[in-house]
């Protein structure tokens, strides 16, 4: 394994990890945003959904600039426009400038988680073998680390530019200096800045099963991060402090289970995972549902950790996967991954409106049954996973002999 393509693997991690701090502190930090700018709870919804819908934009024009710019190039300055962002969101003083740094977040956020994914599959590609859950792990370490410093912020009452500003300072030029190594791993070869012509990829109609795995694993995380402290409370019974423990162990158990996630995809390969994470995840959606208690629903919250976590990634490496069987211009798995990108968020508008609407219609126990027959649809769509003979995963994974060339330090 070359210098390059450990550099680049440290790098993208490090991405990964950035963008999960940037994300928390922004989702966390949600009730002081609404103080902060007199935001109405009628209009906050709408300020809401309009990141996921304008990040949905941003993979889509993502798909589009891939063709002219290597995704490196496109990671290297989106992540800065997050990060810069966020702190004009704590920054301003007016909710037109909420409105103006919330579209720009949203759209930068498109075209980071894409490029982000894009780089993470041409990589695996590259290893020969699975270490895209080990990406998705950083930006779960990322998520928590954004979440604990939330928390901070509040309890020691910071302004919200302080607590952004501090985090800006340090992961701003630390991202800069790290995307000197980012590496595009299926462009290497190929002369200027883009990939020579990606074409059109892989139709829709062969990407729609993974699309509807993306989705549903999506509204099953919006369900969790949305409603699991709220469940909790008024259907469990719980107290308010023990509310706020479900979340954070799902974030636990899903950085543990992304963590460990790799080496059960080389063992038992992607569609065993997959199937498996379905079935897990279901079972957690059952017990939270049948809970007699609050430790009951907890034990169901940490199964959703562990059965959720692996769909995601392994959805993008396969979709990656099918764009370089069926379509071998460079570029195709790009194009691939920034359409699925687009049903991340898809399934994070429905998710909590779905099960909001399902609760206050029929019951919240009810309603976490919907999340469960969803996400164990998945196992009707694991074979979408499998790897050809000649890939990796599946107990056949290539030999390490792929020429990585040079990065994208140069550029």
């Amino acid at each position: 394994m070359t210098d390059v393509l450990r550099r680049g693997r440290a790098s993208l991690a490090f991405g990964f990890f950035v963008q999960g701090v940037a994300f928390a502190l922004l989702v966390t930090r949600i009730p002081a945003i609404q103080d902060r700018y007199g935001v109405s709870d009628a209009l906050l919804p709408v300020f809401l959904a309009a990141v996921p819908i304008l990040a949905g934009v941003g993979s889509v024009v993502s798909e589009r600039l891939v063709r002219r710019v290597r995704p490196s190039r496109l990671l290297r300055w989106s992540q800065p426009v997050v990060l810069l962002a966020l702190l004009g969101v704590g920054a301003g003083d007016r909710v037109a400038v909420l409105a103006v740094a919330l579209a720009v977040f949203g759209l930068a956020v498109g075209a980071l988680d894409a490029s982000m994914n894009m780089l993470g599959v041409s990589l695996q590609r590259a290893y020969g073998r699975s270490i895209m859950l080990g990406f998705h792990a950083a930006y779960s370490l990322g998520g928590i680390l954004g979440a604990s410093l939330a928390w901070a912020g509040a309890h020691w009452d910071l302004a919200l530019w302080v607590s952004y500003l501090s985090v800006v300072v340090l992961l701003l030029p630390a991202a800069l200096v790290g995307s000197r190594w980012y590496v595009d791993g299926e462009r290497v070869g190929v002369e200027g800045e883009g990939a020579g012509g990606a074409g059109g990829g892989v139709g829709f109609k062969v990407l729609l099963p993974l699309c509807l795995v993306m989705t549903f694993a999506y509204i099953g995380d919006s369900t969790v991060s949305n409603w699991s402290a709220k469940y909790l409370q008024d259907v469990l019974g719980s107290s308010e402090q023990l509310a706020t423990v479900p979340y954070n162990v799902y974030m636990v158990t899903t950085l543990v289970g992304r963590a460990i996630g790799d080496f059960g995809v080389r063992r038992f390969g992607a569609v065993a995972v997959v199937r498996g994470g379905a079935v897990v995840a279901a079972g957690g959606f059952a017990v939270v549902a049948s809970a007699p208690g609050a430790w009951v629903g907890m034990l169901g919250f940490t199964l959703l950790g562990f059965g959720l976590c692996v769909l995601v990634p392994q959805t993008f490496a396969a979709a990656g996967r099918l764009a370089a069987e069926r379509d071998g211009r460079p570029g195709a798995s790009d194009a691939a991954v920034a359409r699925l990108n687009v049903f991340n968020y898809v399934g994070f508008l429905i998710g909590s409106p779905l099960v909001g609407a399902l609760g206050d219609a029929w019951s919240y126990r009810g309603a976490m049954l919907v999340p469960m027959v969803l996400v164990l649809v998945t196992v009707v769509y694991a074979r979408s996973f499998e790897a050809g003979p000649d890939r990796y995963g599946g107990g056949h994974e290539r030999p390490r002999t792929a020429d990585v060339g040079r990065g994208s330090n140069g550029l």
